[in-house]
């Protein structure tokens, strides 16, 4: 049997990492993250979200969010899906076509076709988008800020506005939650939520 795949997407504020974390422990599911999730794909996160040193330029920042999703998907993802244990990962390849393809606005075609030779046929079975409004992304910011963090309201407009049509152009791989709340309170909406989708 094989596993399903799980992805918790947002913009910055959302509360996707901490709920992707508690949606797994629910599940029983392996939990990781993007980018990241295996010892280069760390490296590479280090050099995409540091504030110090030469920033790479947006065609630069997507290849690299490529390079760690391919090395994901091999090392962590599929073997999990293949030996039949769902996966709830934090961000997937629609992270890349929110913030590269519409934040650095390198078009979303040109980075689909990049994040889809990445995770090399696997798809999510189910995508969450925890969606929230300005000001509870304004108030849950309020920390140093890694570089993306750093890039600008039109940018980040930009990436809310990619999500939420993403999701309107497919429901059926879309669920839409509420991310407005106290941790446990979104995190029961959201669980619940999932449970009715994937029964």
């Amino acid at each position: 049997m094989t596993g399903r795949l799980i992805a918790v997407e947002g913009g910055e504020g959302s509360g996707k990492s901490t709920q992707a974390r508690l949606l797994a422990e629910a599940l029983g599911a392996v939990f990781t993250r993007e980018p990241g999730g295996t010892p280069l794909g760390e490296q590479i996160r280090e050099l995409l979200l540091a504030t110090s040193g030469e920033a790479p330029c947006a065609r630069a920042e997507a290849l690299l969010m490529a390079a760690a999703r391919a090395q994901h998907v091999d090392r962590v993802v599929a073997p999990a899906l293949a030996d039949g244990l769902d996966v709830v990962t934090d961000r997937y390849l629609h992270s890349s076509l929110a913030y590269q393809g519409a934040g650095r606005e390198l078009g979303i075609d040109t980075v689909h076709a990049l994040s889809t030779f990445a995770v090399d046929g696997v798809l999510p079975d189910l995508v969450v988008l925890l969606d929230v409004d300005a000001a509870t992304t304004a108030a849950r910011l309020d920390r140093a800020l890694d570089r993306i963090e750093q890039a600008g309201e039109d940018f980040h407009a930009r990436v809310v506005s990619a999500y939420r049509s993403f999701a309107e152009a497919d429901p059926e791989r879309w669920l839409v939650v509420d991310g407005s709340g106290a941790v446990d309170e979104v995190a029961q909406r959201l669980q619940a939520a999932v449970s009715a989708r994937l029964a």
